[in-house]
């Protein structure tokens, strides 16, 4: 796995294990170009599995990626699906008039048992000019809808877009358990959610040096509403901010999370693995089936 500048070593194992809520382990061309190629899947989970990451929730972005997610997670037990077109994908379906056939497909996957959540679904007005808004709103709302209708948790991308992803979710209506993946908010934004009950999912970004806000939403999020992701390959934490991330580096930033909350690791991560499997069920919930 090393290469220079590559993986990082494995971090000393967690006392608690935890959950991964939110991961990229398909070995789609979004996630190899940036850091060659990736380790197979099984190499990542037993990495996690050595320092007390125990599950993880893989994550589409695309009919490929959700239908990898959905089949593999079928036959891994340390692993549930999120299955949903990204909203920077969901544009370019929707200029080649796939956008409905996309969304039949996540409609589709959403029926399996060990598919647990939509997502990851949302709005980006960052890398998506207006001109493609409409798709994303279209798209999210579809989303959602399944998601109730499923009775499966919600995941959202929210990047520069906070307050139409509110709006939407308020006019729309929340399924039960709706997760913002990757927070980015700051604290009025997590007080917003608090009350209504949304989980925030905090990824190796609130350790990153720029990141003080998001600091200050994590400690007035009330514990029983924070989770914990990689977002790998992305968004490594420091000290390993540039290289690729995976599942097994989990335990830095739960530390970081401990140490900022003036809360033991093995606490925190106790209320993390509780609130994980509130939002997705238990791994262990229905069998897998053989390769």
């Amino acid at each position: 796995m090393a290469r220079e500048k590559g993986y990082a070593p494995l971090p000393e194992p967690l006392v608690v294990p935890i959950y991964d809520n939110h991961t990229h382990l398909d070995p789609g061309p979004a996630h190899e170009s940036q850091f060659d190629a990736m380790p197979d899947y099984r190499e990542q989970l037993e990495n996690a599995a050595r320092v007390g990451v125990i599950g993880v929730v893989q994550v589409g972005g695309d009919i490929e990626s959700s239908i990898w997610s959905a089949a593999h997670a079928a036959r891994e037990p340390r692993m549930l699906a999120a299955v949903a077109i990204h909203p920077n994908e969901a544009p370019r379906y929707e200029a080649a008039g796939r956008l409905d056939e996309a969304l039949a497909v996540i409609a589709e996957l959403a029926t399996q048992p060990r598919v647990r959540a939509i997502g990851e679904t949302g709005l980006d007005f960052f890398r998506t000019d207006a001109p493609g808004h409409a798709a994303q709103f279209r798209s999210f709302e579809a989303h959602i809808e399944i998601a109730k209708a499923n009775d499966l948790a919600l995941q959202i991308h929210d990047r520069d877009a906070h307050d139409a992803v509110i709006e939407t979710l308020l006019r729309v209506g929340a399924p039960e358990r709706t997760v913002f993946h990757c927070f980015s908010g700051d604290a009025a934004m997590a007080k917003i959610c608090a009350e209504h009950g949304w989980y925030l999912s905090y990824s190796g970004t609130v350790t990153f040096k720029n990141s003080d806000a998001l600091r200050e939403a994590l400690s007035i999020t009330p514990r029983e509403l924070i989770l914990i992701e990689t977002d790998a390959p992305f968004l490594a934490p420091t000290p390993h901010r540039g290289r690729p991330n995976a599942p097994y580096l989990m335990p830095v930033t739960l530390r970081f999370m401990a140490d900022h909350l003036d809360t033991p690791a093995a606490e925190l991560a106790a209320q993390l693995t509780t609130n994980t499997e509130l939002v997705y069920g238990s791994w262990d919930a229905w069998p897998v089936t053989a390769e």
